[in-house]
């Protein structure tokens, strides 16, 4: 089974994010509908109310000091490709993101990657830097990016309010080849993960039963 996470890559107030993730995750439900081995997960950062990085040892060691490290690794572990949904932030990509993919190591290794941007260039330099970090931490990030347009893609009557989000159709069409290179760089990536998810310290009184993927 191939599990794939749509990632919410921006936890500010008043974010568009929430909108375009919905569009993709309703899109990839129909494009594996019919198909067995493949599951589709919405996963928002938020959920997770990480702190700016507070672990005393590097992550590469796996050695996690805190529950909401640990409930952040169970989540990441659980996936075997993902698709970031992600706007651009001065040139890059939100602070909450880059300190998301921070905090873990080992649960990242030897998966894949799709990216689902926006901004008012299309988020394509937030995706750059992005694609940068994501490979030290040894994931292999498929060509296919779906680049979005404030100007054209969102309704925005005010620029402090979310607006309303409507993709042209051309999109639809560059994220169904995206979910293709992901689930199949996820399942060819297979053979080079652990044949279980890597071990994180077991949950404590104060993060069992925690949710991990929101919607």
């Amino acid at each position: 089974m191939i599990r794939i996470a749509i990632v919410m890559g921006s936890t500010r107030p008043g974010r568009r994010v929430d909108q375009v993730a919905t569009w993709v995750f309703r899109e990839a439900q129909a494009r594996v509908a019919s198909a067995d081995d493949t599951v589709v997960e919405l996963v928002d950062l938020a959920d997770f109310a990480l702190p700016l990085l507070d672990e005393p040892v590097p992550a590469a060691i796996g050695d996690y000091q805190h529950p909401h490290t640990r409930r952040w690794a169970r989540a990441v572990a659980s996936y075997d490709g993902f698709v970031f949904v992600v706007p651009e932030y001065n040139h890059s990509m939100p602070a909450a993101l880059k300190n998301a993919i921070d905090y873990l190591f080992t649960e990242w290794n030897d998966k894949a990657a799709g990216f689902v941007s926006y901004g008012i260039t299309g988020g394509t330099r937030a995706v750059e830097h992005l694609r940068l970090t994501l490979a030290e931490v040894k994931v292999a990030c498929v060509r296919s990016q779906v680049a979005l347009s404030l100007f054209t893609d969102f309704e925005l009557t005010d620029p402090a309010l979310p607006g309303t989000f409507r993709p042209g159709p051309h999109h639809g069409q560059i994220l169904d080849r995206l979910l293709d290179e992901v689930r199949a760089w996820s399942r060819a990536l297979a053979p080079l993960r652990p044949s279980t998810s890597p071990p994180v310290p077991g949950p404590t009184s104060d993060d069992a039963g925690e949710s991990l993927v929101g919607g």
